[in-house]
């Protein structure tokens, strides 16, 4: 993930910093309907509707991403990576996959993970970049996310 850093012109522009997207596929495309559902502000207020937590709320409307954690119910079947998206609710990158029936799903993108690759999943795949396995499955001091 690219950062771009600013120049200290101004005392707020000092140690400013933020993502250049370059890692993104397409920069335009809008999320998958079907993994997204509406995300409710809440704004510092309880379920009474009380503030509760001051000075919150305001924002860009934010569409929630669903990601699939677990990747349990499609063990040895591979997908291809067909794009990494910014979800706006997360600081990490997210990757859309589709398995060879043309079942979509988002799924966290490590860092190296680009469109075209393929991931699987399930106790018997491979130990490679974008992989899930069981973590009795991973060798001791490879480096593992989420």
């Amino acid at each position: 993930m690219g950062i771009r850093y600013y120049k200290p012109t101004s005392p707020g522009r000092r140690n400013a910093s933020v993502s250049d997207f370059s890692e993104l596929t397409d920069k335009n495309k809008k999320p998958e309907k079907r993994l997204t559902e509406p995300l409710k502000k809440k704004g510092g207020r309880n379920n009474q509707g009380f503030i509760t937590a001051r000075h919150r709320g305001g924002g860009h409307k934010r569409m929630y991403r669903i990601i699939d954690f677990r990747r349990n119910d499609r063990d040895g079947t591979p997908a291809e990576v067909t794009h990494i998206e910014y979800d706006p609710n997360r600081s990490a990158r997210i990757a859309l996959i589709v398995y060879p029936d043309g079942v979509k799903r988002y799924i966290l993108a490590p860092d190296g993970l680009k469109a075209g690759m393929t991931v699987t999943s399930g106790p018997n795949a491979e130990t490679r970049l974008g992989n899930c396995l069981p973590l009795s499955k991973i060798p001791t001091g490879l480096t593992i996310h989420n």
